[in-house]
């Protein structure tokens, strides 16, 4: 659970330590187009990219909504595929369903209304994990749409999934890939794109400007936190004031027994508890 009280100071320093693994330092630090270029050269070797262009930078509104940010970076290689890359820090349980929805918001960018459906670009959605989500030790899992029935028989949607597994054990993946996994479990080689990489991590802790989006999210994200946790707890005490009152009136007791019952057991003030009672009597 996080700590409510957190300081500005406690927070800078959080901001100090944070890694490439950290989603937001890698979104920021991925707008390089250099180093985004590099990196989708050693996860889709196969594409053989030597040119993308990035979606212009997305401004992070300090809003009401900002928890709800998407921290994924979009680009078209110079075969015009649509490429998405994310960090998922975090193994909320859905990651299947998160491929699926940004497959449906990558084609809305690309098919206007009468367009034919084969104006489609092929599509790859790479997520980049400090997990292993299917739990099999591999590095990378690459899925595509494929017929039960028919072995090897592919959809041809032109879909691409790859999850990336930075706690790989699978000797399944080349040393430049495996070099960038293990820099994110805090390894620094002698890789030359690593040492870039973590130059840049390095002078992103000392932006001012991403140090201040990323504590405008963090609070804004405590905030929201904290009123959920607030609102549950009302809502907990209200089911439960209500038990009391549907309880009593089933043992044929009356309203002052279920307002002594609640005194007793909730901490109500005896004001507190007959207003209560009084809601669902």
């Amino acid at each position: 659970m996080k700590d409510y009280l957190i300081t500005e100071e406690q927070m800078v320093d959080n901001w100090g330590k944070k890694t490439l693994s950290n989603d937001f330092m890698f979104f920021k630090v991925m707008q390089d187009e250099e180093l985004l270029l590099e990196l989708l050269k050693r996860v889709l070797p196969e594409l053989d990219i030597d040119f993308i262009a990035v979606q212009a930078e997305k401004k992070i509104e300090i809003g009401d909504d900002i928890r709800g940010v998407r921290l994924d970076i979009f680009v078209r290689d110079n075969d015009g595929r649509a490429i998405t890359v994310e960090m998922q820090v975090t193994n909320y349980g859905y990651l299947p369903r998160r491929l699926r929805y940004y497959t449906s918001t990558t084609d809305m960018k690309f098919l206007d209304r009468d367009m034919p459906y084969d104006m489609l670009p092929d599509s790859y959605v790479v997520l980049i994990c400090p997990f292993d989500f299917y739990g099999k030790g591999m590095h990378r899992y690459t899925f595509r749409n494929c017929c039960k029935e028919c072995d090897g028989l592919e959809m041809d949607d032109g879909v691409t999934y790859v999850v990336l597994n930075s706690k790989g054990t699978a000797d399944d993946v080349d040393e430049k890939l495996k070099a960038f996994l293990n820099y994110l479990n805090g390894v620094v080689s002698d890789d030359e794109y690593i040492r870039k990489l973590d130059a840049a991590v390095m002078r992103g802790r000392l932006n001012k400007e991403w140090r201040l989006e990323y504590m405008t999210i963090e609070q804004r994200d405590m905030e929201h936190e904290r009123v959920g946790r607030e609102r549950g707890r009302e809502e907990g005490l209200e089911t439960g004031i209500k038990t009391v009152v549907d309880l009593c009136k089933s043992l044929g007791g009356s309203s002052v027994d279920a307002v002594e019952k609640i005194v007793a057991t909730m901490g109500f003030s005896q004001a507190e508890a007959d207003r209560l009672v009084s809601k669902y009597w």
